[in-house]
């Protein structure tokens, strides 16, 4: 019995999808709810799922679009009854790439048996297994520089080709779009990061302890964000034609690095959500991003935006904003440096804030207000306690 694996739909409005890899070869046996291949389309990544235990015949090779309901693959189950299964899959292969290299300026390639070589450029033949360009020179003889000369050149002048990933395609638009159809611009400011560092060392071992999560920056600036973009509603705000959307809510986009690319799963409702949460929230999305099964529907509906570009070790950046939406803020690396401090020069953990924002829908002065908010809850996180009535211990869910 022959059965039928189809393109699955990853969304509404999407057609077209990519397969990007097979996790298993042509002919293998696979098992009923095997993953045996990822989708990629222009919002998010999925995988194709084995129906049945069966032999497998792949009718569409990696790197090919094709439309949502397409069959993929077959499965004859005929074979799961006399073969044995690999409960293993392949690891995520690239797209092969295409190794292409200038070539030296060669008539003909010969074995080096042919040609006269000094005992050391025969040496290095044998170990690199080589073939040899005829040389151009009139010796008739081929020397150990020569063969150095030819090894040098290959390591250095090569490169590969890969075709860019339907996901990665659709983000370059997206960013090229923003730069031409936004009035974008970033303002900056700097948080001393102290208080932060002390309470997450203070409540560190309680937390971890009793969820099993540890305590991240993220889930400040997050909360801090959600507080901030209540008193300054046009950040957390979109242009809709010659409409301007002023969301009740504050679904806040985490940006996510992945091997795909750059994602941004949505926290939905953070003004309502606990610092446990927050954590939780962003691990388990964090997780599917990265294992390339998040959901369009994760993946869509933010209104505001917060990437951390810290964690790779970025002092400084001017954020991107994430379209439909008006405000980004940046994150960036803690470095400790000498501050003044009432008078005196201290050392202090400090953090460069940037808030990218479309100066369609936001002043000047509403950008500034905010990141003036957002580093204050950040540099006395009590007011975040107190502005939810309760003690530190309670916000943080170690009480």
């Amino acid at each position: 019995m022959l059965v039928e694996i189809k393109i699955p739909s990853p969304g509404e409005s999407i057609s077209e999808v990519e397969i990007s890899s097979w996790l298993v070869n042509d002919g293998d046996i696979v098992k009923k709810n095997q993953e045996i291949a990822m989708i990629e389309s222009d919002k998010a990544t999925l995988s194709l799922i084995a129906e049945e235990t069966g032999k497998i015949k792949i009718h569409i090779s990696s790197g090919k679009s094709v439309t949502v309901g397409v069959v993929a693959c077959t499965l004859d189950t005929s074979f799961s009854a006399n073969a044995s299964i690999s409960s293993e899959t392949k690891k995520n292969d690239p797209i092969p790439a295409l190794h292409l290299h200038e070539p030296i300026k060669q008539k003909q390639v010969i074995p080096f048996n042919t040609i006269k070589l000094t005992p050391l450029a025969k040496k290095i033949v044998e170990e690199n297994n080589l073939k040899l360009p005829v040389p151009e020179n009139s010796r008739n003889r081929i020397y150990r520089k020569d063969i150095e000369s030819i090894l040098i050149h290959s390591k250095l002048r090569g490169f590969d080709r890969v075709k860019m990933s339907m996901l990665r395609r659709k983000l370059s638009q997206r960013l090229v779009a923003v730069k031409n159809e936004t009035a974008m611009l970033t303002t900056f400011n700097e948080i001393d990061m102290s208080a932060v560092i002390a309470l997450r060392k203070k409540y560190q071992t309680q937390f971890v302890s009793r969820y099993g999560l540890k305590l991240g920056f993220m889930s400040f600036f997050t909360k801090a964000a959600s507080f901030a973009l209540k008193l300054f509603p046009s950040v957390n705000a979109s242009l809709d034609n010659d409409d301007v959307i002023y969301y009740k809510y504050s679904d806040i986009a985490v940006a996510v690095q992945t091997d795909k690319g750059l994602m941004t799963p949505v926290l939905r409702n953070t003004e309502l959500m606990s610092v446990l949460d927050i954590e939780s929230g962003i691990a388990v999305l964090a997780d599917r991003a990265r294992t390339g099964k998040i959901s369009v529907d994760e993946l869509t509906g933010g209104t505001f935006t917060i990437s951390n570009g810290g964690i790779f070790g970025s002092m400084l950046s001017t954020p991107i904003l994430n379209p439909p939406q008006s405000g980004i803020l940046g994150m960036h690396n803690i470095i400790e440096r000498p501050v003044a401090i009432n008078g005196q020069v201290e050392i202090r953990s400090m953090m460069y804030v940037a808030l990218s924002y479309d100066h369609r829908i936001i002043d000047g002065r509403d950008s500034v207000g905010f990141l003036l908010k957002v580093k204050e809850f950040i540099e006395s996180p009590e007011t975040m306690a107190l502005a939810n009535n309760q003690s530190l211990e309670e916000f943080f869910g170690v009480s």
